[in-house]
């Protein structure tokens, strides 16, 4: 029996990136393919936006404004309670191929954004995805590339460590490398995890406070928390076959959400649960989210 409760019972196509709010006390999260940013306290009704392209990932301000990674840019929003918006971009991209956008995004314990690129279509099996960064110097990089579909990204608890995934089924891969949170340089990067050799294909992850590294495994409907060796230590059983990407958030931390995509195979949704958000009591601790706060020199923060 799934020891997950239905957190939120609407259907998103793709639900990604929940981030919990700890001063609203709610979690925001993504439909990528209905272009739409939800929101939803622990006891309230779901609040939805809808945003002009499609939104890879969300990150929240200090002053609980949203940053969204969209398909040709990056956007400050300022959401108001009646679905309505202001937005101003704060970052632009040109992609290296056609049928781009961003994908998968967290901020680093500093304040800046990581986000991934990918094609849109997973069936060409392209890796021209990579990781960017945006900060003081606005969007930089890639700092990885040769990725299919970047995911995973968390970060260790004391900040010297980043992890990030491709869950391709061409690659589905863990790494990690150092992290200087001064300059954001990264190095030594290596393989952390292997997938294919374990059930699902590693998408969105979350980091605890004791460094376990939880993430998605897609296509199994299980989420894996693995040690810091590299070791699966538990794998949670959730009620829809592809789990997208997990948070803690609650008043404590010690509640994992997980979101979820309805599969092209309906059939395979045989619980009717797919598309929900989901949510499960933990005796694990999770690290705060931390908030972007280094906005690029040549935009200002205010609208």
């Amino acid at each position: 029996m799934s020891p997950f409760e239905i957190f939120s019972n609407h259907h998103d196509q793709v639900g990604e990136s929940p981030v919990w709010d700890a001063e609203g006390l709610c979690l925001w999260w993504v439909d990528i393919e209905a272009q739409r940013i939800n929101k939803k306290t622990l006891a309230g009704q779901l609040q939805s936006w809808l945003l002009p392209e499609k939104v890879g990932c969300i990150a929240l301000t200090a002053d609980r404004r949203v940053v969204a990674a969209m398909e040709t840019g990056v956007a400050l929003l300022n959401l108001k309670a009646d679905g309505r918006y202001d937005l101003k971009s704060i970052a632009t991209i040109s992609h290296s191929k056609p049928g781009m956008r961003f994908n998968d995004g967290r901020c680093d314990p500093s304040g800046r954004m990581w986000i991934g690129t990918m094609v849109m279509d997973m069936g060409k099996a392209d890796n021209a995805g990579g990781f960017y960064c945006l900060d003081e110097r606005g969007l930089t990089g890639p700092y990885v590339e040769g990725l299919y579909t970047p995911n995973g990204l968390a970060f260790s608890p004391d900040g010297s460590t980043m992890y990030f995934s491709d869950s391709h089924p061409m690659a589905q891969k863990i790494w990690r490398c150092t992290i200087d949170l001064a300059t954001g340089q990264l190095s030594n990067r290596q393989l952390f995890v292997d997938m294919k050799d374990l059930p699902g294909r590693p998408d969105g992850a979350a980091m605890d406070e004791q460094g376990h590294y939880w993430t998605c495994g897609n296509d199994a409907g299980l989420v894996h928390c693995f040690d810091a060796s590299g070791r699966c230590i538990q794998s949670l059983t959730v009620p829809f076959p592809k789990p997208a990407m997990c948070a803690f958030g609650g008043v404590d931390l010690q509640t994992l959400f997980v979101t979820s995509i309805v599969p092209g195979n309906k059939a395979l949704d045989t619980t009717g649960q797919s598309g929900q958000v989901l949510a499960t009591q933990l005796p694990h601790r999770g690290l705060p989210e931390p908030v972007f706060s280094r906005f690029p020199a040549t935009s200002s923060p205010d609208f």
